[in-house]
């Protein structure tokens, strides 16, 4: 497993994740995106210095991503987002892609800590995160939208001499 920037031609991947509602739910993010809207936003971003965007790549695979968002020279600090595509979760492969995406923040940015949201129910996510070090830092109330309802989210963060190797 590998990560690699994200291209033009990885967006039909992004347009399914995208438009999968259940997936969309636990970023707090509206599902449905065309693939026009894609295009816009990637041709918008694509010198963006505050973000990083990666494809998980396994074997030539397209099987999720993993951003860096909010980069912050000043304070030092990134939101890191990760999707695995469905078919290929339960393979230890977002714990993988993580660590890659830890490494890029803090060895290639120079970033002091990495922080992400996720849902008090996602208990998956949270175990993946608290297995690669991440610490509870709080829990914001009622924070995000999704399904038809607000959802309590937790903070997680770590700093570079957190990691778990």
């Amino acid at each position: 497993m590998q990560i690699r920037p994200l291209e033009r031609n990885d967006l039909p991947f992004i347009h399914q994740l995208d438009n999968h509602q259940s997936t969309m739910a636990l970023w707090f993010e509206e599902p449905y995106e065309s693939i026009d809207e894609l295009n816009s936003l990637y041709d918008k971003h694509i010198h963006d210095i505050s973000e990083r965007r990666f494809v998980i790549d396994l074997d030539g695979e397209f099987a999720g991503v993993i951003e860096l968002v909010e980069i912050d020279y000043i304070h030092r600090t990134t939101e890191i987002q990760i999707i695995v595509r469905k078919a290929y979760q339960g393979r230890g492969l977002a714990k993988q892609a993580i660590r890659k995406g830890l490494n890029y923040a803090f060895n290639m940015l120079n970033m002091h800590k990495v922080y992400l949201y996720v849902d008090v129910d996602n208990q998956v996510g949270i175990h993946i995160y608290e297995g690669a070090g991440f610490v509870q830092e709080g829990r914001l109330r009622q924070h995000f939208y999704a399904n038809g309802k607000y959802h309590d989210s937790l903070i997680m963060g770590i700093f570079r001499n957190e990691v778990i190797v």
